[in-house]
């Protein structure tokens, strides 16, 4: 896939991390049919591997489903066999070189223009503000925008509907959303919810972008 462009066209990156298999599924689906398109299922949730797998099998081969907090060459590699078809770190390390490898594009977690350098040396597809909501805000993404115009920033951590509206001002490329947006849905709690929150994001992001 070409995560670039989605991320320019959708936006907005939804972020899983459930207790609960059967409802992180669940959830991904919901936000899927709210017109969700880019959804990370975060490894350090419950079975992630095999969320990722049962969501692949579901939406098909054309539907994008990133695989999160991929740390090591082995979460590359098992998320790839999953069916994950792009990978999110919250960092650079291992895991963003051999997802990168294996031909997965990557949103590689950055904090500092050190690491952004050190990620555009590694060829990653689009840098994660991470954590955004601790280092400044919309400001220090836009003094970032300085250096790095054509960087594809996604802030990430603590966006909420005012700070992903503040952020895409800012320059963001996209925002990715996790408690903000997912809530408690991934453990159980209210679709019903979720999807009320998925549409309140989108309109914020569909908002940003006319």
């Amino acid at each position: 896939m070409d995560l670039r462009a989605a991320l320019a066209d959708r936006r907005l990156v939804a972020i899983v991390r459930g207790s609960d298999p059967d409802a992180a599924l669940r959830t991904v689906l919901a936000l899927a049919e709210e017109g969700i398109d880019l959804i990370e299922v975060s490894l350090s949730g419950a079975d992630a591997l095999g969320v990722i797998a049962r969501t692949a099998a579901e939406l098909g081969p054309d539907r994008p489903i990133g695989a999160g907090t991929v740390l090591t060459a082995d979460d590359a590699h098992a998320s790839r066999d999953a069916g994950a078809t792009f990978a999110v770190t919250p960092g650079l390390g291992a895991g963003s070189v051999t997802a990168r490898d294996l031909g997965l594009p990557v949103l590689a977690g950055v904090m500092t223009p050190t690491e952004i350098i050190a990620a555009r040396a590694q060829h990653t597809d689009a840098l994660k503000l991470f954590p955004a909501g601790d280092i400044g805000g919309p400001a220090y993404l836009k003094a970032l925008r300085a250096p790095f115009p054509d960087a594809v920033f996604v802030p990430v951590g603590g966006v909420d509907l005012d700070a992903a509206r503040a952020y895409l001002a800012a320059g963001a490329t996209a925002v990715g959303v996790g408690s903000p947006l997912v809530a408690d849905a991934a453990d159980g709690g209210s679709l019903a919810a979720l999807r009320e929150r998925a549409r309140a994001f989108r309109a914020t992001v569909e908002e940003a972008s006319a």
